[in-house]
């Protein structure tokens, strides 16, 4: 914790000054427009990889950057999609999953969960990845691991779909949802291509999205 009191007294004497006229701006509003869903692992940090000021990303972290399903008893993670996507207008949602994911390696591993009960719970909305990833032939279990990485942000595009904002956003064509998967050791970034059904190198591809063009409104 004195590490963490010295960086604040750090921040506020040497790096706050720099940026005053920013945190001015930001002191009664905010209009991010992404959306950054990750996980709440301590190496994934949205704003670094994307080099992204505050104010700049609304960030939801959870373990295993999840988005439960739409239901009739919405929690924390669909109240803040909700707000990002109707009071602040987000124009873009993006997932992003990460190497190495204790989450995904629990799950990918059947992993014993007695211990952690909420988080065996938690992770149960990820099944859909995890009965696409069983089913598939896997040379190892290192491969194994990635691949549930990678089908869990699919899986979590398909359940932030069913929230009625996200909907009825792309509906209107006023939201792009993007699905990627960061490697902690290399810092590449893979990009879900929906026209492909296939992950692609984020950096030869930046226009790569998840969710097809929007069609043009009738005249």
């Amino acid at each position: 914790m004195k590490e963490i009191i010295e960086g604040f007294l750090k921040f506020r004497k040497n790096v706050f000054p720099t940026h005053e006229d920013l945190f001015k701006g930001l002191a009664h509003q905010q209009s991010p427009r992404t959306l950054f869903i990750s996980c709440s692992d301590s190496r994934l940090v949205p704003e670094l990889i994307t080099q992204h000021e505050p104010g700049g990303l609304f960030v939801i972290r959870n373990a295993g950057n999840i988005v439960p399903s739409y239901g009739p008893e919405p929690g924390g993670v669909s109240a803040s999609v909700e707000y990002a996507v109707t009071a602040l207008q987000v124009a873009d949602v993006v997932i992003c999953g990460h190497s190495d994911c204790g989450a995904m390696k629990a799950i990918a591993t059947c992993a014993c969960m007695d211990g952690m009960p909420a988080v065996g719970s938690w992770l149960r909305y990820a099944d859909s990845a995890r009965i696409v990833n069983q089913a598939r032939h896997h040379r190892s279990e290192r491969d194994r691991i990635e691949a549930m990485v990678h089908e869990n942000v699919i899986a979590q595009l398909a359940n932030l779909q069913t929230h009625p904002s996200v909907r009825l956003a792309l509906e209107e064509g006023r939201l792009t949802l993007h699905g990627w998967v960061y490697d902690i050791e290399s810092g590449r970034m893979e990009a879900f291509d929906g026209s492909r059904r296939a992950f692609v190198s984020l950096a030869e591809n930046p226009h790569v999205r998840a969710t097809p063009e929007p069609l043009p409104k009738a005249m």
